[in-house]
């Protein structure tokens, strides 16, 4: 089985490239060797390829700088996404693509379907939508995998960034109106290559798994109670900071506002993945504190040798005023 990863360096295809690997040969392709902008082009390497299977994990994902670059993202979730179907149905491959919580408004109560009707909210949601619908249309073999609120180790994340602003702040107020399930690259890496793995063995599943599933963490919280969740956890491991549990404060989205706007509900229902492909989901919680387990250590260790070099030029410094005074009181200028 031959398969083409594209995206291969962002948060998902960084662990697509460990997860995918043991099932067959494995084209890896970042954005030097597959730019989504110059579908085209893209289409040409896909020929050349010619894979079994193609794992779509690029997109453009800056939500906020959708909404005045829409031209691009368009580009790069809808046409280049359309024009990747067309040639896995040409090819006869099965498209893997992911998809986001995006695509709804939020507006319905309690984890939200495959089937529960899109009306995305912003620039990035629509574009995604349309990344679907080309699929589909297209008539190609695809898994269309949603999912919500991803982060990794590697990367910027929400995680990452309450861990330096609560170090560097005594206050930190963070939005409590906004809920979803946290999910891990690594769990999405494995689940899809698991969900592969199932479909190239069990040919009637293969025929009859295609289509649309959502695919996130159990559980759910919201961004507020995700942050005291990361900080807490990474106290634990170690690491200080100078706000506390009392200065972790919750606000409405309203007060933090953003060119794009958010779904107040991306709890997505994870039930048709679970059923069809005999998976259990974990909770939230569990690959969130082994992402903080691994880059906590790192975090300490690099703020230790950053004390270091602080000291250590702060010494040097007292040796050279210390020089420089003993030169004067010599009558040395």
């Amino acid at each position: 089985m031959k398969l083409l990863l594209l995206g291969a360096n962002g948060q998902v295809g960084w662990e697509l490239q460990r997860a995918l690997a043991p099932l067959g040969t494995l084209e890896i392709c970042d954005r030097r060797q597959a730019d989504l902008s110059r579908p085209d082009a893209v289409a040409a390497l896909v020929q050349r390829c010619r894979p079994d299977i193609i794992v779509n994990a690029a997109a453009y994902t800056a939500v906020d700088k959708a909404e005045s670059d829409q031209a691009l993202a368009h580009m790069v979730n809808a046409t280049a996404v359309g024009m990747l179907a067309e040639q896995a149905r040409s090819l006869g491959a099965l498209l893997v693509h992911y998809s986001t919580d995006y695509v709804f408004d939020g507006s319905q109560p309690g984890p939200q379907a495959e089937d529960v009707p899109t009306r995305p909210l912003n620039v990035y949601g629509a574009t995604k939508l349309e990344g679907e619908q080309l699929i589909r249309a297209s008539r190609c073999r695809h898994l269309i995998l949603r999912t919500s609120w991803v982060y990794a180790a590697r990367g910027q994340n929400f995680a990452k960034t309450m861990l330096r602003l609560a170090s560097e702040r005594d206050e930190l107020k963070v939005v409590s109106d906004q809920f979803g399930a946290p999910t891990s690259a690594e769990l999405i890496a494995d689940v899809t290559a698991l969900v592969i793995q199932q479909m190239q063995h069990d040919p009637e599943r293969a025929l009859k798994a295609g289509g649309t599933y959502h695919l996130a963490a159990s559980g759910h919280t919201n961004w507020f109670e995700y942050a005291r969740f990361v900080i807490s956890t990474a106290a634990t491991l170690g690491m200080q900071f100078k706000v506390n549990d009392a200065s972790i404060l919750p606000i409405s989205a309203a007060e933090f506002p953003a060119p794009a706007a958010r779904p107040a509900n991306s709890r997505l229902d994870t039930r048709k993945l679970q059923h069809a492909f005999d998976l259990r989901l974990p909770h939230w919680q569990y690959h969130t504190a082994r992402m903080l387990q691994e880059i906590v250590p790192v975090e300490l260790a690099a703020r230790t040798a950053s004390q270091h070099l602080s000291d250590a030029l702060k010494q040097a410094e007292h040796l050279s005023h210390a020089a420089l005074s003993h030169n004067n009181v010599k009558g040395i200028s």
